[in-house]
């Protein structure tokens, strides 16, 4: 027992040391280009920037991957979260990419042929960027390139991208007093984290201790890691199994069966970087009315007996009424009472416009780890040597037809069909496109149906020859793993129900969380949650919401200056987070608010302890 909990004491230390480390380099390249971490990235050329200065070497797809044509600027916790998701790339992964064009295993690649690669595949360079690389003596000889020394150098080049920002940062006592998550003026746990020595100003801070008050016990209830800040909140919720007592149920009236309806299916996408995309829709009431507005993940069941992990994701649906301007929607509600899988609200709405913008925490649906061993086959060749969809692809492929089946009619509008193929190519399917659709594949109405649909899949892989590289760039981007797995998307439906009114609803885009939807959730927790001023810093506070198997933190920085807030779930028991890690920090501008976090429980069927401290740096 006594090894047993050295080895999960030494684990948790080098846990939290890795985070340590990971939150000094993304601060130490942040603070290389910016001036101060509260200040945003405002271009993607500043974006490319940092990224390099973390030894990232990014192209312009991945740039344009998270700075797309609504973004208008990225703070630090979207650069920490980039930064998670764009791992730098590995000696293997380089060796292996030139592996692929060096056939015969040589060592080497022709400059012409390097040439020939670099200016007419992938991100195309131009001649001057290829010859710059060809001109460095350091791994070319002979008209060749010896790529194993430039995956040294390129290597080399990438670590001194990071370290040169290390000591800079370092150099900086301003900077260096500015340090977060686990990097806290006093270590978790006495862990020794790889940075230069404090300045007596943080030295005298790091050694002060906190004087136990008159009753209580020798030893601090908040965690040591949280000791050295100025000020501090704690909360603690214990939560029973199924959450079936700490949750408030929706009622449905009798008479509701007779209220007219409307219905739209959608889906959550998770992102490389797990960042989460959803349709987002519009809601027409032609008169005041009372309704019933829910929200619930679907299942999709064309392969018996397989399961649909994403039943589990938690769903939620804000309601935001439409004003003059678009800039300024009020949040009218939120769906926060739940029966079993289906969270809903009822009450009264005035005729209008509405926004319905689905929403999900991230705790269950985010990056998965699960090792394939097989890809799947999509296509093969029948006995008279005709390309066939296999039976797994097919079925996937009408699951898929079910999920962008919008409107559930069994058909696909060109309205819904451009949902599906901006999600997949990023482009939209023009007028024109879609009457050549009509002459090649089964439409009714001027809408295709599900063998089209399968159709119309055949037809990419025999455009292809078999090769199934573009099916499995489609099935990628709709959240299936290369064994034919939903694992990364979430399908739900929205029903809603009026008492006097035909409603309509409207899928308008398929996008990422917005700052609408950001601020929306933020108002909800300090409109329904437990507000807690920080102990010594009343301008700081922390509000806490619990419904049903979800807990939502939001910070309010009331002051005139930025803060730097540390939080720490160490306590937590059984719990899971959306941050993905145990201590973190946040940044929070003056006169703004943030969500922390939002937790749930690992296990529905165990207990669960919510004990997190908020502390300011």
């Amino acid at each position: 027992q006594k090894v047993t909990h050295s080895e999960s004491s030494q684990a948790k230390k080098s846990q939290h040391a890795e985070e340590a480390i990971f939150y000094l380099n993304c601060r130490a390249a942040y603070l290389a280009v910016l001036k101060s971490s509260l200040e945003n990235i405002q271009s993607k050329e500043q974006l490319s920037l940092v990224l390099q200065q973390a030894g990232r070497n990014p192209s312009q797809k991945t740039v344009n991957k998270y700075w797309t044509s609504q973004t208008t600027t990225l703070n630090f916790d979207d650069f920490c979260t980039i930064l998670k998701q764009e791992k730098p790339a590995t000696e293997t992964e380089l060796l292996e990419a030139f592996g692929r064009i060096d056939t015969d295993n040589t060592g080497y690649i022709s400059h012409d042929e390097l040439y020939n690669i670099l200016t007419t595949r992938g991100e195309k360079m131009t001649l001057d960027e290829v010859s710059a690389i060809i001109k460095q003596a350091d791994f070319n000889c002979n008209g060749r390139l010896d790529y194993k020394k430039f995956c040294d150098f390129y290597l080399r080049s990438s670590e001194q991208c990071c370290q040169t920002a290390r000591e800079k940062l370092a150099v900086d006592s301003r900077l260096r007093q500015q340090q977060f998550g686990s990097q806290a003026e006093t270590p978790s746990e006495g862990i020794t984290l790889p940075v230069s020595k404090p300045s007596p100003r943080v030295s005298r801070k790091a050694d002060h201790k906190i004087a136990p008050t008159k009753g209580d016990s020798k030893t601090p209830s908040r965690p040591s890691s949280a000791r050295s800040c100025k000020a501090s909140a704690s909360t603690t919720l214990s939560m029973a199994a199924s959450s079936s007592r700490n949750t408030t149920k929706l009622i449905e009236p009798d008479t509701m069966k007779e209220w007219q309806c409307a219905q739209s299916k959608g889906c959550f996408y998770l992102e490389e970087d797990g960042e989460i995309i959803s349709h987002k829709y519009k809601l027409h009431l032609p008169q005041r009315s009372t309704v019933c507005i829910t929200i619930k993940p679907f299942s999709l069941c064309q392969v018996e007996g397989k399961s649909c992990p994403w039943l589990s994701v938690d769903t939620a649906l804000y309601i935001l009424r439409e004003s003059e301007s678009q800039e300024n929607l009020q949040l009218v509600s939120f769906t926060e009472h739940q029966n079993k899988e289906v969270f809903g609200w009822k009450g009264e709405l005035g005729s209008g416009v509405y926004w319905l913008l689905p929403f999900t925490t991230g705790c269950r649906l985010k990056k998965t780890k699960k090792q394939i061993t097989g890809e799947a086959k999509l296509v093969y060749r029948d006995e008279d040597g005709d390309l066939a969809l296999t039976k797994e692809f097919r079925a996937a492929l009408l699951d898929i037809f079910e999920t962008i089946d919008l409107d559930g009619n069994g058909l696909l509008s060109l309205e819904e069909y451009n949902f599906f193929e901006l999600r997949t190519s990023g482009e939209k399917c023009d007028e024109e496109a879609w009457a050549v659709c009509k002459e090649n594949f089964d439409m009714k109405k001027n809408e295709l149906t599900r063998q089209g649909f399968l159709d119309l899949n055949l037809m990419e892989a025999n455009d292809r020859e078999g090769d199934p590289s573009d099916l499995w760039v489609t099935l990628l981007s709709l959240g299936y793993n290369k064994a034919l797995e939903m694992t990364e998307a979430c399908p739900f439906v929205i029903d809603i129900s009026a008492e006097k009114c035909k409603p309509r609803i409207k899928a308008i885009y398929l996008e990422a969380g917005s700052s609408q939807l950001n601020r929306a959730v933020c108002k909800s927790v300090i409109n329904k949650g437990e507000a807690k001023a920080m102990d010594g810093c009343e301008n700081i506070i922390i509000y806490t919401y619990k419904a049903g198997r979800r807990i939502t933190s939001v910070i309010e920085n009331k002051s005139e200056h930025k803060v730097i807030i540390h939080v720490n779930n160490e306590q937590s028991k059984n719990c899971l987070s959306n941050r993905g890690l145990t201590v973190f920090a946040v940044e929070v501008a003056p006169k703004s608010m943030m969500v922390s976090q939002h937790v749930m429980p690992l296990d529905e069927q165990e207990e669960w302890l919510y004990s997190c401290v908020h502390s300011l740096l």
